[in-house]
């Protein structure tokens, strides 16, 4: 792959591979990604691309499709659909000289939001296309039973992982942030909070390894991107280049605490709640006092305990530069 080189206006451009393969789960965004097809590909070969179109169905045989790709050499790799599409590339991608990017149609879109893409898919595609190659940290989650998953944006235990399971069932055609907020109403309606132990990592040997013990728990999430959910800014100073993890804890949510942040959370994304914890940390480990949910992107991924850490500079994605200060 051809490196960056320095343009005449100072900033990085970049020589891309002349192929890229094009990985849509035709499922994803209530079928938008397959509807978009015959423009992105039109798109792509304006610009003088060859364009393989690989259509999936599940999350599974996408990430099997990618490795067989990968393996035969191929380079620039995008994904159209959501956050669980783009889960499966990268953990296809991961530990290949690969270039990736993301075409966002999905009901979340999280990390695309983080990369400063635009919402609008063929705007993001034309924005990364004119973008430089971006290095971006992943999350490494190993949950119980050996399960060990890649994910890129927000992950854990507790009202968001019952969320996430509304949110991929009866919910899953609901419009964006919606479809999370009506989930989380409906999940947290059934929803007994249950006793967790959460351990970070020492950042130093003779230094212990703090914890909160156990304690009773409405949200313990792990993020490497600000926002999960379709923009509910959970975790509004996270970056998804500076090698820690943002981890945030809830103890009790009551229905009037639920009640009133609801319409700024459905409206603007924010969840302003005076008892949320957060901290920075590079690896955590969480455990709950029976096995439950881990979902990472939205997706399920396995059974606690789990333990998270950040993987630096996983990844790279196009995306637009940085704007400097």
């Amino acid at each position: 792959m051809t490196s960056p080189q320095s343009s005449e206006s100072g900033r990085e451009s970049v020589s891309l591979p002349k192929c890229v393969a094009v990985f849509v789960n035709t499922r994803s965004g209530r079928g938008k990604s397959r509807d978009l097809l015959h423009a992105i590909e039109a798109r792509l070969r304006r610009r003088g691309f060859a364009v393989n179109i690989c259509e999936t169905s599940d999350a599974e045989n996408l990430e099997s499709r990618a490795q067989e790709m990968i393996s035969t050499g191929a380079r620039f790799l995008f994904a159209l659909g959501g956050d669980g599409t783009l889960q499966s590339l990268v953990n296809a991608a991961y530990g290949h000289n690969v270039l990736l990017g993301v075409i966002p149609t999905g009901g979340g879109n999280d990390f695309a939001r983080a990369l400063g893409l635009p919402v609008r898919p063929l705007e993001a595609l034309d924005a990364a296309l004119s973008g430089v190659p971006r290095a971006v940290d992943l999350v490494r989650v190993c949950a119980n039973g050996g399960v060990t998953r890649l994910y890129l944006g927000g992950g854990g235990v507790g009202l968001d992982s019952a969320a996430a399971r509304n949110a991929n069932g009866i919910f899953k055609n609901l419009p964006g942030r919606w479809r999370y907020v009506v989930s989380a109403i409906c999940a947290y309606a059934r929803y007994k909070p249950q006793r967790v132990r959460v351990t970070f990592d020492s950042p130093g040997e003779a230094i212990p390894a703090e914890e909160i013990p156990w304690r009773y728990s409405t949200i313990c999430s792990v993020l490497n991107t600000p926002t999960f959910g379709a923009g509910i800014k959970l975790a509004p100073g996270a970056r998804i280049d500076d090698g820690v993890l943002d981890f945030a804890f809830l103890e009790r949510l009551s229905l009037g605490e639920l009640l009133r942040v609801l319409p700024r959370l459905a409206l603007e994304g924010t969840l302003d709640l005076p008892l949320l914890i957060r901290r920075k940390t590079r690896k955590v480990r969480i455990e709950t006092d029976n096995p439950s949910d881990f979902q990472g992107d939205g997706e399920l991924i396995g059974l606690t305990p789990v333990e998270m850490e950040v993987v630096p500079k996983a990844v790279q994605f196009l995306a637009p530069p940085i704007a400097e200060n």
